[in-house]
């Protein structure tokens, strides 16, 4: 049932949508965002080698045991299961890259590591950025960091344990946050919470990230919060990513972009 509904709102999306040329984006910040990180499709070295991994991992047949805050339901699965549906695609993965490239963040959070392709895709950018990826479950955080030390990524701190309890400590080590990636409970709730502690470390430059945005009525209900949140000034839709902006310079305005 939630399968149809994505493609419900897929359609939605693609019909209501802006073209990626940035026509109508009246900001120009924006448009040039869009212009030049959306709408580009030149590929990178990182790119051959972290989606060589992924392609190693859709085959991989070992069991891992999954603890998941999310749902309090543990399960087994394989790895080659975990990386057809849990991971970001190749498309989302390399927006990830595009966009930490554009803005150049000094200190990356990454909420939900997973088998680490996003996180690679980000901290693959620039070595001297440092990337500090949460994990609940202790046999994903131990995958993710064999594939960083197998892509030779070391810009990456990786934090295992509840992400709830976990986030509150590590951003009182932080002095601020500049980009910030939300891809692990899926639930409105967290997902709130999250965002809200999130900003008290943020500044007019950092953008977030939330990954499934329509991924169930939670998910929506929890974008749509965000949207409104007066500490937003600007965001972008692009069906599967929701983009946020605090720059209080740009005009209020949310903006749905086929990308």
């Amino acid at each position: 049932m939630r399968h149809f509904r994505i493609l419900y709102r897929y359609f939605i999306h693609w019909v209501t949508a802006r073209n990626t040329k940035g026509y109508g984006v009246h900001s120009p910040f924006l448009f040039y965002f869009v212009r030049t990180v959306l709408r580009e499709t030149a590929g990178y070295y990182a790119f051959d080698v972290i989606e060589g991994l992924r392609n190693r991992l859709l085959v991989d047949k070992s069991l891992v045991k999954i603890k998941d805050f999310g749902t309090g339901k543990d399960r087994e699965e394989t790895i080659a299961q975990i990386a057809s549906k849990s991971l970001c695609s190749p498309l989302e993965g390399q927006l990830l890259f595009r966009m930490v490239n554009y803005f150049k963040p000094k200190v990356i959070l990454e909420l939900g590591t997973s088998l680490g392709i996003s996180t690679a895709y980000m901290a693959s950018v620039n070595s001297n950025s440092l990337c500090y990826s949460l994990e609940g479950s202790s046999s994903l955080v131990s995958k993710a960091a064999e594939h960083l030390k197998l892509l030779r990524l070391n810009n990456v701190v990786q934090v295992e344990g509840n992400i709830t309890e976990n986030l509150e400590t590590v951003l009182s080590e932080l002095a601020a946050v500049d980009f910030v990636y939300v891809d692990a409970n899926h639930q409105y709730d967290a997902v709130v919470d999250y965002f809200e502690k999130c900003l008290l470390k943020s500044h007019e430059e950092t953008v977030f990230v939330l990954d499934d945005i329509y991924w169930s009525q939670g998910m929506e209900k929890a974008w749509e919060y965000v949207k409104k949140h007066p500490s937003v000034v600007s965001t972008i839709d692009v069906f599967y990513f929701g983009i946020v902006f605090l720059k209080k310079d740009l005009p209020p305005k949310h903006y749905k972009v086929r990308c």
